[in-house]
C-alpha cells in the first residue's frame, strides 16, 4: 500500500541512520539524523503558544436543559501560522455524559496577525455557576511532527437556572384567576372577599348576592359582583434537608419544589399578592423579601440557582422560628417538604400549632410515581410484594395528611409532573374561599 504525507515523509526519512554519542555510553547509538532535524525544524516552525492573545464571549445565563454557547476568540500575533488542537476545558457537568470530548476539543488555523473564533457548545446537567477551566493548545508545525504546548485561563462563568417547566401551566391558572377576579362572565362570591361593583341578575347566579337595595331602585335584578383581596401575603418555604436529596425519576426532590414554588409565585405576583421564599435546614440557605411584582420570579430563580440539598435531618424548630420572623402578620405558608412519617411526626408536628395559630398554612409534597407503578404489579411472588409494599407506603402518607389536617394544613401530594399544578389549584381554591 502506498504512503503519502506525513507517513511517507517520516518512511522516507527513516531509512537514514547516523551516529551520535549519548553521555554515560561507551559506544555510539544510531539514530535518524534527518528524522531529527526534520522534527526540530517543525518545532521551531511551529507557532509560539505562550504570547496568543485568548477572549470569551457568548452566554451567561442559560435554564436547565436548553444550550449555551460560549466563543473563544484566539489570535495569533506571531510571524507564523498556528496549526492547532485546542481542549476548551469546563466541568464534567457542562455536557451530557459522553459529548465531553467532542464538545470541549476544536481545530483552527489561524495565519499570522489575524484571529479565528471558536464556539463551544454546553449543555449542563445541573443547576449552578458552571466556570471555564483552563484553554490547553497544542501547536503544530508544517509537517505535524513535533508541538508546543501550554495553557491560558480565560474565565467566564455561566449560571444554569432552575427549568422551570411548570409555565407551560400558567395561562391555563390566570385564566382561572381571571374568573375569580370578575374579569369574565364567571364570578364568584367567597367569605372575606372585596367587593367590586354591582351588574344585572343573570341565571344561575348566586341568590345571595342579590342587592336588594339597588334593585329597589331600578327595573333590573342586581347582584354584587366580588373579587378576591390583594396584597395577601404568601411565604415559600423550601425545606432543603436530607429528605429533599432524594431523587423521584430524574431529578431531586428538591428541583420538583422550586418548580412547583416558581409557578405558584408566578401566578400570586399576576393576582397582586406578595410573595417571598425561604430556603432552610439547620440554617438559612436562602431569603428574598421585598421584590416587587416585575422583580420577584428572577429573585426567586436566581436565589434557587446554588440551592442544593443538604445530607442533615431538617430542624423544625428553627424552620418555624425563622418563618414567624420572616412572616410576622398573618400570611400563607407554603411548605415544600416531605410527607414521610418519621420527619413529619418527630419534627414538624409539635411545632405546627405555632404556624396554624396565626397563619394559613398549606404542605405540598413530592410523590414518587414509582411506587404507584408497584401498587399495579402482579404476576409473580416479587410482584405481589411491590405491591403490597407500595400499598403500605400509600397508608403512611396518607395517614400522614390525615394528621396534618386534622391541624388545619392544606395537604398537596402530587407527583413531579402534577405538583405545580396542583399546588397552583390549591391556592385559587384558598383565595376563592377567602382564606388568605
Amino acid at each position: 500500500m502506498a504512503l503519502t504525507g506525513r507517513a511517507a515523509l517520516i518512511a522516507a526519512l527513516g531509512s537514514l541512520p547516523v551516529g551520535i554519542w549519548e553521555p554515560g555510553w561507551t559506544g555510539v547509538l544510531a539514530v535518524n539524523a534527518p528524522l531529527a532535524v526534520a522534527c526540530a525544524c517543525d518545532f521551531a516552525l511551529a507557532a509560539p503558544v505562550r504570547h496568543l492573545g485568548l477572549t470569551r464571549s457568548g452566554d451567561t445565563s442559560v435554564r436547565l436543559g436548553d444550550s449555551a454557547d460560549v466563543t473563544l476568540t484566539i489570535t495569533n500575533p506571531s510571524r507564523r501560522p498556528l496549526r492547532a488542537r485546542i481542549r476548551d476545558a469546563w466541568p464534567p457537568s457542562s455536557w451530557q455524559p459522553g459529548t465531553e470530548t467532542a464538545a470541549s476539543r476544536h481545530r483552527l488555523l489561524v495565519p499570522p496577525g489575524e484571529r479565528r473564533r471558536i464556539t463551544t457548545h454546553l449543555r449542563p446537567t445541573r443547576r449552578g455557576d458552571r466556570r471555564a477551566d483552563r484553554v490547553t493548545i497544542r501547536s503544530y508545525g508544517p509537517l505535524g511532527l513535533f508541538a508546543r504546548q501550554g495553557t491560558h485561563d480565560v474565565p467566564w462563568s455561566v449560571r444554569v437556572l432552575p427549568p422551570f417547566t411548570s409555565r407551560k401551566h400558567l395561562p391555563s391558572k390566570l385564566a382561572r384567576l381571571r374568573e375569580l377576579d370578575g374579569r369574565t362572565s364567571v364570578l364568584t362570591r367567597g367569605e372575606g372577599t372585596e367587593f367590586d361593583s354591582l351588574r344585572e341578575y343573570v341565571p344561575g347566579d348566586d341568590t345571595r348576592s342579590i342587592d336588594w337595595r339597588a334593585t329597589a331602585r331600578q327595573s333590573a335584578v342586581a347582584v354584587r359582583t366580588w373579587r378576591p383581596e390583594r396584597d395577601r401575603h404568601i411565604l415559600l418555604v423550601l425545606d432543603t434537608g436530607r429528605t429533599s436529596a432524594g431523587r423521584v425519576g430524574d431529578i431531586p426532590r428538591l428541583d420538583a419544589s422550586m418548580d412547583a414554588a416558581l409557578l405558584l409565585a408566578a401566578l400570586a405576583s399576576r393576582a397582586g399578592d406578595r410573595v417571598d421564599l425561604l430556603a432552610y435546614d439547620r440554617r438559612l440557605r436562602a431569603l428574598v423579601q421585598g421584590r416587587t411584582a416585575g422583580d420577584v420570579l428572577p429573585s426567586l430563580v436566581n436565589a434557587m440557582v446554588t440551592l442544593e440539598p443538604e445530607l442533615v435531618e431538617t430542624d423544625a424548630r428553627g424552620l418555624t422560628a425563622t418563618a414567624l420572623r420572616t412572616a410576622p402578620r398573618r400570611s400563607l405558608i407554603v411548605l415544600l417538604t416531605t410527607l414521610d412519617a418519621a420527619p413529619v411526626e418527630e419534627g414538624l408536628l409539635p411545632v405546627l400549632p405555632q404556624l396554624t395559630q396565626r397563619h394559613t398554612v398549606l404542605l405540598a409534597s413530592v410523590a414518587d410515581p414509582h411506587v404507584a407503578h408497584m401498587a399495579k404489579a402482579r404476576g409473580n411472588a416479587d410482584a405481589v410484594y411491590e405491591a403490597a409494599a407500595a400499598a403500605q407506603a400509600h397508608s403512611e402518607r396518607d395517614r400522614t395528611a390525615e394528621q396534618l389536617r386534622r391541624h388545619g394544613v392544606t395537604v398537596v401530594d402530587a407527583t413531579p409532573d402534577e405538583l405545580a399544578p396542583a399546588l397552583a389549584d390549591a391556592y385559587l381554591a384558598l383565595k376563592t374561599a377567602g382564606r388568605l
